[in-house]
């Protein structure tokens, strides 16, 4: 009777161990996860050299000597960001260990980089042909002073794969926006795309990298850098000056971000074609986010030009593998694209409408991207 009394309290006390660490990991995941909580963010606002100018100063309409020479307000001395494998200037990295929870590399973090192009022509110049003095306006198409985009459904394989794709010509890059769920910085804030669009007047709006889903990777959004923590990720840079550049998450340095001008960085990837533009067939993802799933992705011509794409999947739509969205941005034309958040999250917002057919109804998010005006009409 002793034993059966002592092996009853043993299991006793063991059930109540084991309820007792389920209830802290709930309340663990809710305080972490769940419920919305403001995170301490960096701080520092990385301005923009490339304004256009007024009419009066037409004179002065090139790029800076030198191109991306910035300023910035703020400090660097609350910045620890380099992964284990150092950064292009070979720090050492000062950062915790890393959670490869997103979509991975596809890009080599030992090769050699290609150099940065510098370009003589600022995008508010270019593709004059491509804007209108006042706005017009169709179904499928939006045209004002700053932009032009225009949405199509497309199919692949002989009809068993939906896309949409906005094409998109800026003349003011700050018209690229990224929306943050509730307007603010931290975890547990989600909102639904639509929601998002609206409250930024978006003309076009996609998910973006569900960056309060993890602290992990590099977040800055509209000038500003929010967080800067080691990645094992790709992580893709807008820089002020409309070019797009995607880099291994090791080879991120702060302070080349400030120097050459990010207005906008993402962290989720992989990169979704190399260096010289040429197709990706070898991802370092798991089988999961390599094989056939619902879309979001961005992809980058030259400055000024640029293209959201929302595949549909899990449904009349197959989806798509990795593989085969390199493809597709390679035929496309695009010299770099980015996969961001996919499967229930891939959703495009068009005029205030949902366009694309999401995966489970879509879900929230913790940040969108979005093209919007920023000049004010009559």
């Amino acid at each position: 009777m002793k034993t059966h009394t002592a092996v009853r309290q043993v299991l006793i006390h063991l059930l109540i161990d084991i309820l007792l660490t389920a209830v802290f990991l709930v309340i663990f995941a809710l305080f972490h996860h769940v419920i919305p909580r403001q995170s301490q963010s960096v701080g520092i606002v990385i301005e923009n050299p490339y304004k256009r100018p007024s009419a009066e100063d037409s004179n002065t309409s090139r790029l800076p000597e030198g191109s991306r020479l910035i300023a910035a307000s703020g400090s660097l001395s609350d910045v620890s960001f380099t992964s284990k494998g150092g950064n292009r200037n070979g720090s050492q990295s000062r950062g915790g260990t890393v959670n490869s929870s997103k979509g991975g590399s596809a890009l080599s973090e030992t090769g050699e980089e290609t150099e940065d192009v510098q370009y003589d022509t600022p995008i508010w110049e270019k593709f004059s042909e491509m804007y209108t003095e006042s706005i017009a306006v169709t179904d499928t198409s939006y045209q004002s002073s700053d932009i032009s985009v225009t949405v199509t459904q497309e199919t692949l394989e002989n009809g068993d794969i939906t896309y949409y794709l906005a094409d998109i010509y800026l003349r003011d890059i700050t018209c690229f926006q990224s929306v943050l769920a509730g307007n603010t910085y931290g975890t547990g804030y989600r909102q639904e795309i639509p929601a998002m669009a609206e409250n930024a007047s978006a003309l076009i709006a996609i998910n973006g990298d569900y960056y309060g889903n993890t602290n992990e990777g590099v977040v800055i959004r509209n000038g500003v850098i929010y967080r800067a923590n080691p990645t094992t990720c790709d992580v893709c840079i807008l820089y002020y000056d409309g070019s797009m550049r995607v880099i291994p998450g090791s080879q991120f340095s702060v302070e080349e971000a400030i120097a050459d001008g990010a207005w906008q960085a993402w962290t989720f990837g992989p990169a979704l074609l190399n260096t010289d533009g040429s197709v990706l067939t070898d991802f370092s993802s798991t089988r999961r986010i390599i094989a056939a799933n619902p879309r979001t992705a961005i992809g980058y011509y030259e400055p000024g030009h640029y293209c959201m794409i929302v595949v549909d999947g899990r449904g009349e739509s197959a989806g798509i593998t990795l593989p085969e969205l390199s493809q597709l941005f390679y035929d496309l034309g695009c010299t770099a694209a980015y996969n961001l958040d996919g499967g229930n999250s891939s959703v495009m917002v068009w005029d205030g409408e949902v366009i694309n057919t999401p995966s489970g109804g879509g879900r929230a998010s913790s940040d969108a991207l979005v093209i919007a005006e920023v000049s004010q009409y009559e």
